[in-house]
């Protein structure tokens, strides 16, 4: 079993060593070659299912339970165009704790007011009038008729800070996960684009190339 960076190619690039030679080459990882999902897949939700990332769950142990292998954690995350794992993935309680308090300062302050937002407000006929979320000032009314005269009411609720930190935590972990009838699809589609092709003054193999002005990908 292999992980993503097994897969990726490299090439061969000047030595910036203090003791090297100009003619000194290392390889390292072309980090330029990004696997992404084709666009007919990546559109269709047909390929996918919903998924609620559930506690503390890694996209390694997610990847384990739903394709058999940990390693297919990349598969996990490119299906939801992840590409910065500390800030698109849901903090676990530890974390989310250590980042309120590094943002707020004190826990009193988690308590203070964020922004108001609206609830959902309908009339007799039910009828919505005011849909639920919007952010609104605390003072937000809506004058209506209700069949019998004028009506105002004050559809609003405070949000504070800790829970609107922690409705944003929440909403990353509703994600969409490859079915796994799809996977082989994906994963030849990896195979191809991680492979150099014959063709260049700097193919060597095709897991390997030379660096000297060229194009990575």
């Amino acid at each position: 079993m292999s992980n993503y960076f097994d897969k990726v190619p490299n090439f061969e690039y000047v030595s910036r060593l203090p003791d090297a030679l100009i003619s000194d080459y290392i390889p390292v990882k072309n980090l330029f070659k990004r696997i992404t999902l084709k666009q007919d897949i990546y559109q269709d939700l047909s390929f996918f299912t919903k998924y609620q990332i559930i506690g503390n769950d890694r996209p390694d142990n997610i990847a384990f339970k739903v394709y058999g292998r940990s390693d297919l954690d990349w598969v996990v995350l490119t299906s939801n165009n992840i590409l910065n794992i500390q800030d698109e993935w849901p903090m676990n309680q530890f974390e989310f704790d250590a980042y309120l308090l590094n943002k707020y300062g004190t826990y009193d302050n988690l308590n203070s007011s964020h922004h108001y937002e609206t609830t959902e407000l309908k009339n007799g006929d039910n009828v919505k009038l005011v849909p639920a979320g919007l952010q609104v000032p605390s003072t937000y009314s809506i004058t209506y008729y209700d069949g019998s005269g004028m009506v105002t009411q004050y559809p609003v609720i405070e949000v504070t800070n800790y829970q609107y930190e922690d409705k944003l935590n929440d909403d990353k972990r509703n994600i969409f996960l490859l079915k796994p009838k799809y996977l082989n699809i994906i994963l030849d589609d990896f195979e191809e684009l991680m492979t150099y092709k014959k063709g260049s003054s700097q193919y060597k193999t095709e897991t390997m190339k030379t660096a000297d002005n060229i194009r990575l990908f």
